[in-house]
């Protein structure tokens, strides 16, 4: 079978959410100056102008909001028709929120869940009869340290950014038969507009929870134009991945990312550890364990 990565004679088709700026921007750059071709779907195409003016061929940009499910086969549509296929999927739109959960509605929870979750399953479904046909493709998640462990005051933008990792595993499973690879991102602090007061989203605060996240909001703010990732970095090593014959299901950028989740999956395999006899004698006695297909 031939591999997903494997690169073809023709340049590649990406489909890049959020392409107007941070990584998808960097993304849409790193594929362009490779060769490929890039459908740019955004709130605001205005905002590429000038990579419009420097690839007009090779650069189709598309409004559209990812929590527009409705219109995502639509987005697909106008891709195939333009560039014949997509072979990269790239899920890159959505915000960050911050606020405690009490403080979260409905409504800015359903928000988080539109753009990390729904969204991207919309897009998916869209792009997969395709990759299917070809046995071939890659759908890159954009997911976030916080799709792996979360912080006080970040578990509305964790709830969603869970929900996408949860839903891509198990999508890993269902079309590695087919050809297609899936490759979730998980990112650190990067310097995009991700922190800026005019992006990132926030609940209003409450007197009671002042003191437990006064400091978290001061500090995701005061991280806009600081933060230590580098976006055209991260986009080579996303794009190299594409490319390479394998891949890993998850792969987290940037130090701090690297540093948390090893922490994490320590403390958790050593809490698993030390609990494992309690939590196994759940089972009825003497009734042989479960046996899985996978």
């Amino acid at each position: 079978m031939t591999s997903a990565a494997q690169r073809t004679d023709s340049p590649r088709t990406w489909l890049v959410t959020g392409a107007s700026s941070g990584l998808g921007r960097a993304l849409t750059v790193a594929a362009l100056e490779a060769g490929d071709t890039v459908v740019a779907a955004m709130r605001r195409p205005e905002r590429i102008g000038d990579l419009m003016a420097e690839y007009p061929k090779s650069l189709l940009p598309i409004a559209f909001d990812v929590r527009d499910t409705e219109s995502a086969p639509t987005v697909v549509e106008r891709a195939i028709d333009r560039f014949g296929r997509v072979d990269v999927l790239v899920n890159n739109g959505g915000v960050g929120q911050i606020g405690a959960a009490e403080e979260i509605d409905d409504a800015r929870l359903r928000d988080m869940l539109e753009q990390h979750v729904v969204g991207p399953a919309a897009l998916t479904r869209a792009v997969l009869p395709g990759m299917r046909a070809r046995r071939a493709g890659t759908i890159v998640q954009m997911s976030s340290q916080g799709g792996r462990i979360s912080f006080p005051g970040a578990g509305s933008y964790s709830a969603g950014k869970f929900a996408l990792e949860g839903w891509s595993e198990a999508l890993a499973g269902e079309v590695a038969p087919f050809g297609i690879r899936v490759l979730i991102v998980e990112p650190s602090r990067f310097r995009t507009g991700f922190n800026s007061a005019d992006v990132l989203e926030r609940a209003a605060s409450t007197d009671a929870y002042a003191d437990a996240l006064g400091a978290m909001r001061t500090d995701m703010l005061a991280a806009d134009g600081r933060q230590e990732g580098d976006p055209h970095r991260a986009a080579r090593i996303i794009r190299d991945l594409v490319e390479a014959d394998s891949a890993p299901l998850r792969i987290p950028l940037g130090r701090e990312a690297v540093r948390r989740l090893r922490e994490s999956y320590r403390r958790e395999l050593a809490s698993l550890e030390t609990h494992a006899e309690a939590s196994a004698g759940a089972d009825f006695p003497g009734v042989p364990e479960s046996v899985r297909p996978v």
